[in-house]
């Protein structure tokens, strides 16, 4: 079930400023401006459903150039109502990065911070995801995510005593591209989760059954990596124009129609496009506005895609 937020005046203004510093899109109008939230099941907590993933393109320690341009990305990424960081101690100095920037951006009050626990072992797990904690330079995470399925079940333990410790909010466990969906389905059902991610597109819906489903009549959460098929997607479609009624899902370019069928989704939370570029980010996050496919646009944006 969908839910939508009507924004502030506070992000209204933002959005329009935005639009004349040549971020937003041409065509974008005040009726796109409802920010597209969905609920967490396990409590009813409301996320954007457009976060920010951090593979590859945070992996920037040493790099100036590249880190002030993140610091931009990162900036228009809360100045657009964004909520959702997702990171791992597998993206090189992307942790580290993240928490060099957060200090400098405003509005950053909205961050709901999420990273994974990738190793093997008790001890190690914990010391990891505290080495995480202080490189984001944050109190706690709200999610904790076991990444990739590494020692699941160890690391686990670990996690609930942390909730019922109070030292993270979440719990969540991933993979990504196919990976091992098999001991994930399993897990999944046994398991109290409250977040699992996973790999989902337009062009590779694998997961649909039985990962989203299981997921929905668990009342899981789930967060998609890899909505653009690390820009496969964009390959398929180029040169093809937008089809004339992608204007009625307030959909302006092919990043806004990709992220939209994915969030459309009524098992899926969010979706954690990467980027360095503040004109991406700006775009990705405007698919987090406006409306929403039905069940009948989504079978029409998938007939337009698969004909092209």
């Amino acid at each position: 079930m969908k839910h939508t937020t009507r924004i502030s005046r506070r992000q209204l203004l933002e959005l329009v400023t935005a639009f004349s510093a040549g971020l937003m899109l041409p065509g974008t109008t005040v009726a796109a401006t409802s920010q597209i939230r969905k609920a967490i099941p396990k409590t009813g907590e409301q996320l954007p459903v457009i976060g920010m993933g951090t593979s590859r393109t945070f992996d920037a320690s040493g790099d100036d150039e590249l880190i002030a341009e993140l610091h931009k990305v990162m900036q228009t990424f809360f100045d657009m109502g964004g909520g959702m960081i997702d990171s791992s101690p597998m993206y090189g100095s992307a942790q580290q990065v993240i928490g060099q920037l957060l200090p400098g951006v405003k509005n950053r009050q909205s961050l709901f911070a999420a990273t994974k626990v990738w190793t093997e072992g008790r001890q190690a797990g914990i010391d990891q995801m505290e080495e995480s904690r202080k490189q984001w330079g944050i109190r706690r995470f709200d999610l904790m995510q076991i990444h990739n399925l590494v020692d699941w079940k160890t690391h686990l333990e670990t996690l609930q005593q942390m909730k019922a410790d109070n030292k993270i909010r979440y719990i969540g466990i991933t993979t990504s591209h196919g990976r091992s969906h098999d001991v994930l389905s399993d897990a999944l059902r046994k398991h109290a989760f409250d977040f699992v991610q996973l790999s989902y597109n337009i062009a590779d819906r694998e997961v649909e059954s039985p990962l989203l489903t299981i997921a929905r009549d668990k009342g899981i959460a789930v967060i998609i990596n890899r909505p653009y098929q690390r820009g496969d997607l964009f390959k398929h479609v180029k040169g093809k124009p937008l089809p004339a009624w992608a204007q009625d899902i307030d959909c302006n370019s092919w990043g806004q129609f990709f992220l939209k069928f994915v969030v459309s989704h009524p098992a899926v939370t969010c979706a954690i496009p990467a980027t360095s570029k503040v004109k991406h980010m700006a775009d990705n996050l405007q698919a987090g506005f406006g409306r929403l496919p039905t069940e009948k646009q989504r079978a029409q944006m998938l007939s337009y895609f698969e004909a092209l």
